[in-house]
């Protein structure tokens, strides 16, 4: 006999921990179904990485969050979401992966890799770290070729060229350059972006300005292979002796996943998922929306510090309809 729950939460990053506080709180029985380890997407970052948002930007539930920096580093986020986790005793079910969710008259069944489950209400909290923005050019998918990083140690003494200029892309160029990397950076605009971290940008410009590190601004990737790269830059083609490329180019949420589930996404390059910003609740009744997943392809507009509300928006809205029933 399938479980049954008032509330099926999928995703186990740190919105997703923040629903299932919230509905352990107000007495609604629930389960978090996350696909890997606690957070899994923040377990996932590069190792050094260092958020934009302090601490306290970061807490949900008001649990204090302390930090070593005003902004911490993925390791003490890590540990923090853990500890949330394990002290509230939250009913988590970890590397279980969602393949499917079937719609019924009055619940949803919800489909693991390892189980089925019956919610009366669904959230997806699944962000969006899982599927990148693919540059689409022949080479793309050499081994040399990775749209995550990790440890620059990996790239020392080798030819890098970092494709972007967003918050990871910079960080690994900085930080694959320290280790010894000879680090080239291909930018499709005219400058680094004006969202990198503020204390980070005046690095990589004054590296980029000494020579320290090369880049090629309004410039795209050609072709990849497997002793260079081919770009695009200023009207004319070149091409660089590479060993890695590091693609980081973005991600994007599943919107298959979306679509399947019956969300409306909207037709224009935004693609920004139907629901309503008092309820959180979809076009579908009883599915719920959570964190940045809710921005579609404006990966930028959620962060974990102005959606953490989503969770008490939700329940209130559950615990409501419930009480009318």
């Amino acid at each position: 006999m399938m479980e049954k729950f008032d509330v099926v939460i999928i995703g186990g990053g740190p919105i997703g921990i923040a629903c299932g506080l919230e509905a352990q709180k107000k007495g609604l029985s629930y389960i978090i179904l996350e696909k890997g380890p606690i957070v899994n997407s923040l377990f996932n970052y590069p190792a050094n990485m260092q958020f934009f948002s302090s601490s306290e930007r970061l807490e949900i539930d008001e649990i204090p969050f302390i930090s070593k920096e005003a902004k911490p580093k993925r390791d003490e986020a890590l540990e923090y979401y853990r500890r949330i986790v394990t002290s509230n005793k939250l009913n988590i079910h970890l590397f279980e992966k969602v393949t499917n969710v079937e719609k019924q008259p009055d619940s949803f069944v919800v489909i693991t890799n390892k189980k089925e489950y019956v919610g009366t209400n669904v959230i997806v909290a699944t962000g969006f770290y899982d599927i990148p923005n693919t540059l689409n050019v022949p080479g793309e998918d050499l081994e040399k070729v990775s749209h995550y990083y990790n440890n620059p140690h990996y790239y020392a003494g080798q030819k890098v060229v970092v494709v972007g200029a967003s918050n990871s892309a910079i960080d690994a160029a900085l930080e694959c350059w320290r280790k010894g990397a000879e680090v080239t950076l291909v930018v499709r605009g005219p400058e680094i972006g004006q969202r990198v971290k503020y204390w980070v940008r005046p690095d990589i410009i004054n590296r980029i300005e000494e020579g320290s590190i090369k880049a090629y601004f309004n410039s795209t990737v050609k072709a990849i292979y497997p002793e260079s790269i081919e770009i695009n830059t200023e009207g004319n083609t070149i091409s660089i002796p590479n060993d890695f490329v590091l693609a980081l180019t973005g991600y994007k949420p599943n919107f298959n996943f979306l679509e399947k589930l019956g969300i409306n996404i909207s037709d224009d390059s935004k693609r920004l998922p139907e629901y309503d910003q008092e309820t959180m609740e979809t076009n579908i009744k009883n599915l719920y929306l959570a964190g940045v997943i809710c921005g579609g392809m404006e990966t930028h507009k959620w962060f974990i510090e102005n959606s953490r509300i989503h969770a008490k928006m939700i329940v209130a809205n559950i615990l409501k309809k419930k009480a009318k029933n």
